[in-house]
């Protein structure tokens, strides 16, 4: 499904990213873990498309297309969804509306029908029950005085109504108490966890793969993955500590 060769990516003309090359299969979830700064938001916003982050060599195959020739819309439209660490207030816009604009437009794209506003709030409210969030809370202003773990909970409401290929979450475990994360951890399992879909999923902590067990971990530093194994190599970089177990 994703297959990242040698990829080089540079913010403001210093390089983070400096030979990452990674293979992610459908079926298959991977976790990225590593010391701030390895580049782990680096890789995630490269692949989301964000501006100001360069690539300078390598290459991204999605599902056989080069991501990196898309724009970020066009990234969206083929299936990647991309989680912030830190999801953003948008003042004055409707979280319902939002949503709607950016599930039709992914259908435009794919040229699939438009849902109608009764189809919509049908997918909607089924996505938000199943992860305890209010309907009403998704007719605010996006995120607009919603806690750390609503805003997380509500993105997971975003990728549930969305239903992307590829899921590509940068530390969606930031800021949540024990019971949200639980709720996300099985949210993602819920959403993603499928023969045709994917996740890569970049964390400091072992404490979100405890709900969301990855078939694969990766150890990210100096912009390159050192090192990669299952399950229980997250379990040794709790007790080792990033430094001993990637050197």
């Amino acid at each position: 499904m994703l297959q990242i060769t040698n990829l080089q990516t540079e913010v403001d003309g210093k390089p983070i990213l400096k030979g990452l090359t990674l293979a992610i299969n459908p079926g298959e979830i991977h976790a990225i873990m590593g010391p701030n700064g390895a580049g782990k938001s680096t890789l995630a916003y490269t692949l989301g498309g964000r501006p100001g982050y360069e690539v300078t060599g390598g290459s991204v195959v999605f599902e056989g297309r080069d991501l990196l020739e898309l724009e970020p819309h066009e990234r969206a439209a083929a299936g990647l969804f991309l989680g912030f660490q830190y999801p953003v207030e948008i003042p004055g816009v409707s979280n319902v509306q939002f949503l709607r604009e950016a599930l039709n437009a992914q259908r435009k794209a794919r040229g699939e029908e438009p849902l109608n506003a009764a189809d919509f709030l049908k997918v909607a409210r089924a996505q938000a029950d199943a992860l305890g969030l209010n309907l009403d809370m998704l007719k605010r202003p996006v995120n607009v005085g919603f806690s750390g773990g609503e805003k997380k909970r509500n993105e997971m409401v975003q990728m549930g109504i969305i239903d992307p290929k590829l899921a590509v979450l940068d530390e969606t475990d930031s800021g949540l108490d024990i019971d949200a994360l639980r709720i996300v951890g099985e949210g993602i399992n819920r959403i993603m966890r499928k023969p045709d879909k994917a996740v890569l999923l970049i964390t400091h902590y072992q404490r979100l793969l405890d709900y969301v067990k990855p078939d694969f971990v990766h150890v990210l530093a100096a912009g390159r993955i050192v090192r990669s194994g299952g399950p229980e190599l997250a379990h040794e970089l709790e007790r080792e500590g990033y430094a001993r177990v990637a050197a």
